[in-house]
């Protein structure tokens, strides 16, 4: 009897010995992104003179001159872009005087269609908030979620004679879970433009 289990004792153990071996293997790795750096928030004042309205954008930002709005020219020169080379954003600034040509409801009909009419089929959710500025300038601020091409569109109004409208765009394949962290970034600076809005 001692015989038998003293050899299913070494059986066992050479098995064990056998089989316990470490071998090389590779756990899948989750997929990442690369860790983005984000500077210091720090705004300067845009005002430049024959412009209607004035605001403060991040100092990390560049503002130029709109020259074309799809192929053609935008129907006037108060039309700029709040450039971000370090993320490859762009937040395109539209702004047309209230007349009886362009009438408000016109243009908060045309505001409401570019947040969901071209959205619509790729967003997950579109949420509208109205806002009110420190400057009593009112407006709605548009969410959408899921890999739209904007993430961020704005548009205010005094309702007598000035709208501006604001869209953030990325120059990159849209992907809510890659852009998210940016446009969570960037939506604070939209943030303080919007609440530094005044018009001339």
């Amino acid at each position: 009897m001692k015989k038998i289990l003293f050899l299913i004792f070494t059986l066992t153990l050479c098995f064990a010995i056998l089989f316990s071996c470490n071998s090389n293997y590779t756990i899948g790795k989750r997929k990442g992104y690369f860790k983005i750096d984000f500077p210091e928030k720090k705004y300067k004042l845009f005002d430049q003179a024959g412009y209607p309205y004035s605001f403060e954008y991040p100092d990390y930002a560049t503002i130029v001159k709109d020259t074309t709005f799809f192929e053609d020219k935008p129907e006037n020169p108060w039309w700029i872009n709040v450039d971000i080379p370090q993320f490859a954003g762009r937040i395109y600034i539209s702004y047309k005087v209230i007349t009886s040509r362009n009438k408000l409801d016109s243009l908060v009909s045309d505001a409401f269609k570019m947040a969901y009419k071209q959205h619509v089929t790729i967003s997950t959710g579109i949420t509208d908030s109205v806002m009110k500025t420190p400057n009593g300038i009112e407006g709605i601020y548009f969410s959408l979620s899921g890999n739209t091409a904007t993430a961020n569109q704005f548009f205010l109004t005094d309702s007598t004679k000035n709208f501006l409208r604001g869209a953030l765009y990325f120059n990159a394949t849209p992907n809510a879970d890659s852009l998210g962290i940016v446009n969570d970034f960037l939506k604070q600076d939209i943030k303080h433009l919007i609440n530094t809005l005044k018009w001339k």
